[in-house]
C-alpha cells in the first residue's frame, strides 16, 4: 500500500470559531472545501497536498490524512478493523509511532483505553507479517496516527503534522497569557486591515499579534519556522517532496514599502520578549518596539490603518475593578488619539467590554481555550460621520 499514491479524505481541524478563516486560506492554496463545520474543514487530495497544507496554513491544528472508513460496536471490532491494514506498508520497520483520538462510544470509559487497542493492533500486525515491530509511545515524534470514532462510526487516519499546526514556531519566550498564533492570525483576518496601512498594536505582551501582523504583511508561512512533521516518518516518503513545498514558501515572501507596524508595552521585560520572539520570525526590523503607556503609543496621522488591542481579561474581583479604568482608557485613547483608524478589541469579558464606551460596529465572536470571546470593532471617524 503506497498511502502516497492514493486520493482520499483530508480533515484540516482548528479550535473552535476559526474555521471560517481556516477555509479562506484553504481555498486561497486552491483546494475546494467539501464541508466546514465548527472545528475544522474537509477536502479530498493526496499526502503531497497535506505536506502543502501544514507549511502553509496559519489558522490549522492538525492535517488529517484518512486511511479507513469502517464501523466499530466495541474495542474488539474496532480491533478486528485495524488488525486487517497493512501498517509494515505505512509505517518504518525501524520507525516510531504514536497515537492519539477522540473517542465517544458507549463501551469505551477511557481514551487510552481506545489507544491501546490501536496501538495493539498495529503491533500484533506486524509482527505477524515481519517477525517484529515499530517502537510506540506518546512522544509525537514519529507517525501519529489519530482515531476518530463516535458511536459505531469510526476512522483512522495518519495525523501528517504531529506537533500541532495551532503554535507558528518562533515563538520561545510564550511571556505572560499570550494568545495562541493560529487565534491571532484568525483574528487578523477578521480585520479590515488590507497589510500595507499602519498597524499599532499596544499592549503587545509577548508581540504575537504584531509579529503575525508582519508575518501576514510579508506573507510568511509558518513552515518557514518547522523542519519536523508527521508526514516526514511515512514509508515511502521522500526530502524532495518536503523540499519542492518549502521552496515555494521562500519564494513567495515579499518586501512591503512603508509598513509601519508599531507594537508598545509599559513592560520592559515585554518588549524584550517581543524583539526575541520578532528576531526569531525574521520580523524584527518590520516592527517598530515602544516602552510607554498605550494611551503614548504614537499614531501616524495619515490613518486608515488599524489600532488592535488584547488587553487583559481579568478573572479576580480586585483585577477586574482595576481593569474597568483600564476599559474606559483604551475607549478615550480609541476616540481621541486614532481618529481615522478601525479600532479592535479582542476580549473574553464581555462585561468589561461595556466599558470601553464606544458602541461597535462588529462583534466577531472567538473561543481562547474555553472563554467565550469577541472582537469587537469600531469605527473612529476622522471628522462627523458625514463628512
Amino acid at each position: 500500500m503506497d498511502v502516497f499514491s492514493i486520493t482520499s479524505r483530508i480533515v484540516i481541524t482548528c479550535s473552535n470559531r476559526l474555521s471560517p478563516y481556516l477555509k479562506m486560506e484553504v481555498e486561497e492554496l486552491g483546494f475546494v472545501s467539501l464541508k466546514v463545520f465548527k472545528t475544522g474543514v474537509e477536502i479530498e487530495g493526496r499526502l503531497q497536498d497535506c505536506i502543502k497544507l501544514n507549511l502553509n496554513l496559519r489558522c490549522a491544528s492538525q492535517v488529517l490524512f484518512c486511511l479507513n472508513d469502517f464501523e466499530a460496536e466495541n474495542a474488539d471490532k474496532l480491533y478486528r478493523e485495524l488488525i486487517q491494514m497493512p501498517w509494515e506498508e505505512i509505517i518504518p520497520a525501524d520507525g516510531y509511532f504514536s497515537i492519539s483520538s477522540n473517542v465517544s462510544n458507549e463501551t469505551i470509559t477511557n481514551n487510552l483505553f481506545a489507544n491501546v487497542k490501536v496501538k495493539d493492533a498495529i503491533a500484533d500486525r506486524y509482527r505477524d507479517k515481519t517477525g517484529a515491530r515499530p517502537d510506540s509511545g506518546a512522544a509525537l515524534e514519529g507517525i501519529v496516527l489519530h482515531l476518530y470514532w463516535k458511536e459505531k462510526e469510526a476512522s483512522i487516519f495518519i495525523d501528517t503534522s504531529g506537533e500541532t499546526l495551532s503554535k507558528h514556531g518562533y515563538r520561545k519566550i510564550p511571556g505572560k497569557a499570550p494568545m495562541l498564533e493560529s487565534l491571532a492570525a484568525a483574528t487578523l483576518m477578521a480585520t479590515n486591515w488590507n497589510r500595507r496601512s499602519p498597524f499599532i498594536n499596544p499592549m503587545c505582551g509577548s508581540g504575537t499579534v504584531a509579529i503575525e501582523a508582519a508575518l501576514l504583511a510579508t506573507n510568511r508561512r509558518p513552515g518557514l519556522y518547522r523542519s519536523n512533521y508527521s508526514f516526514m516518518h511515512i514509508r515511502g516518503y521522500e526530502s524532495k517532496m518536503y523540499d519542492l513545498e518549502f521552496s515555494q514558501l521562500e519564494k513567495q515572501v515579499i518586501a512591503v514599502n512603508g509598513l509601519q507596524i508599531t507594537a508598545s508595552d509599559i513592560s520592559e521585560d515585554a518588549i524584550e520578549i517581543s524583539k526575541v520572539n520578532a528576531g526569531i520570525a525574521g520580523v524584527e526590523d518590520l516592527i517598530s518596539f515602544q516602552l510607554c503607556d498605550f494611551a503614548d503609543s504614537i499614531v501616524p496621522e495619515d490613518g486608515g490603518g488599524v489600532i488592535f488591542f488584547n488587553p487583559e481579561y481579568g478573572d479576580r474581583l480586585g483585577v477586574e475593578k482595576e481593569l474597568e479604568e483600564t476599559y474606559g482608557r483604551m475607549g478615550d485613547f480609541l476616540k481621541k488619539s486614532c481618529k481615522g483608524y478601525t479600532g479592535y478589541i479582542f476580549t473574553g469579558n464581555l462585561e468589561l467590554a461595556k466599558k470601553i464606551g464606544l458602541k461597535p460596529k462588529r462583534r466577531i465572536e472567538f473561543y481562547t481555550s474555553k472563554i467565550d470571546c469577541r472582537l469587537f470593532e469600531y469605527e473612529l471617524y476622522a471628522g462627523s460621520r458625514e463628512k
